[in-house]
């Protein structure tokens, strides 16, 4: 073999990034994550009002346990999700994450005693975490970096959408024929899914980012690539402006988003509203949300990260803020669609403006310690708002986490940059490599 075959050969060997040249495989990543969102929505309805109706949960601290559990072991996992895909790979990390999910409906419809679900949604923590942590990371492998907004658009509308749906479905079958154990044989169905596709047909994207990072070396464009997972915590968590503003609206979005899985059902119950209003309203959010990412996460390619994280982040302020101030089905269900519209706006532009600082080797440990971050916020949200709740009221406990929720999105107007300015988007593209299919 000639040379310049030769050449041909290891160029036709070598992972091609863009979204035309991985359509496959990024679908099934869209769909498999879709799975991931089902079954963390199966709870979103159903939970809340079986803790107080079967378990007689009245403390909302009590009640709330299982959101906290489920968002401190989700944080954890995040965090070691990215270490383990940079070690093992992305494909064996996502499958053990399926792994976890199998007993989750089964424990969830057989549970004598309230920590059967603490234990439950402790596996569910996990199974997010390595699930939904990698699904991200092999799509931003995948992809390249001028279409990391719009990657992360399918992404989170994939699994926020099924989010959605699965709350909305879990209603009807749980006004229809009670709250178990009907609406959870949908997880049973999710689980075994989401563990063949991945098992069998999902294919390793690992050397896509070490594909990319050589490509930046060969540009000259690799300074701070050899950094330690230490030093990647304390950049993404504090010392780099970009990437400390989005860990830090990342946690108060998935903070109110605790306050809208774990007291939004109780409120509009002592409301007097049905099983099945409750489970419109509680699929709305998620549903705008999930279904808003396809337009926001490619606009923020275009039109820059930083003002769809700060019109995000006030916009869902608001929003809470006439969830607590007023009352009745019809205004509520706006409340809830200008709050998915806003969490649409910030949700995939933060994991977008993560991909666009850090650098390939060390991404997925960024993404990993920014997702530990975020998650934490479900912790921190249904424990905070689940105190409030019972020192004061639950109305009081929404003002609160719209207030924190306007703070954090001033505090991104005022100390993030921009991560994809104009310059970015128009730069050339490394040779050998088509980032724009």
């Amino acid at each position: 073999m000639n040379e310049a075959d030769s050449g041909a050969a290891a160029e036709r060997q070598s992972p091609r990034l863009g979204l035309r040249e991985n359509l496959g495989q990024f679908t099934l990543l869209v769909a498999v994550n879709a799975l991931v969102g089902g079954m963390l929505g199966q709870e979103r309805t159903v939970l809340p009002l079986l803790a107080e109706q079967e378990f007689g949960l009245t403390a909302f601290s009590s009640a709330l346990t299982f959101i906290v559990v489920f968002g401190v072991v989700k944080a954890a996992t995040n965090f070691f999700a990215g270490t383990l895909s940079d070690r093992f790979g992305r494909k064996p990390v996502l499958v053990v994450g399926w792994l976890f999910a199998v007993p989750i409906p089964f424990l969830l419809i057989w549970a004598p005693s309230w920590g059967w679900v603490i234990l439950a949604n402790l596996l569910l923590g996990v199974n997010q975490g390595l699930t939904w942590s990698t699904t991200v990371i092999m799509k931003i492998d995948l992809v390249g970096p001028h279409k990391r907004g719009l990657a992360m658009g399918f992404n989170e509308a994939a699994g926020y959408g099924a989010v959605g749906l699965t709350a909305l479905a879990t209603g009807w079958i749980a006004a229809e024929h009670g709250l178990r154990p009907e609406p959870f044989y949908l997880g049973i169905v999710f689980a075994a899914l989401g563990l063949g596709l991945s098992t069998v047909f999902v294919q390793e994207t690992h050397g896509h980012a070490l594909h990319e990072a050589a490509a930046l070396a060969d540009q000259g464009n690799d300074a701070d690539a050899d950094l330690s997972t230490g030093q990647v915590f304390m950049r993404t968590s504090f010392t780099e402006k970009a990437l400390s503003s989005c860990s830090q609206a990342g946690m108060v979005n998935n903070l109110n988003d605790g306050l809208a899985w774990g007291l939004f059902p109780l409120y509009f119950a002592a409301a007097g509203l049905s099983v099945w209003r409750i489970g419109v309203l509680a699929a709305l959010y998620p549903a705008v949300w999930g279904l808003g990412q396809l337009v926001t996460g490619a606009a923020s390619d275009r039109i820059g990260r930083k003002p769809l994280i700060v019109g995000g982040m006030l916009l869902q302020a608001a929003s809470i803020a006439l969830i607590a101030a007023t009352e009745g089905f019809r205004i509520w269900a706006v409340g809830a669609v200008l709050i998915g519209a806003g969490t649409a706006m910030v949700y995939p532009t933060l994991l977008a403006a993560i991909g666009d600082v850090a650098q390939p080797v060390w991404r997925a440990r960024a993404v990993g310690v920014y997702r530990l971050w975020r998650d934490g916020g479900f912790a921190v949200g249904a424990l905070a708002a689940g105190l409030l709740a019972d020192a004061f009221d639950v109305r009081f406990a929404i003002w609160t986490v719209a207030a924190i929720t306007a703070a954090s999105g001033i505090v991104v107007m005022v100390r993030m940059y921009e991560t994809h300015p104009p310059g970015a988007r128009l730069e050339p593209l490394p040779a050998g490599v088509d980032l724009e299919s």
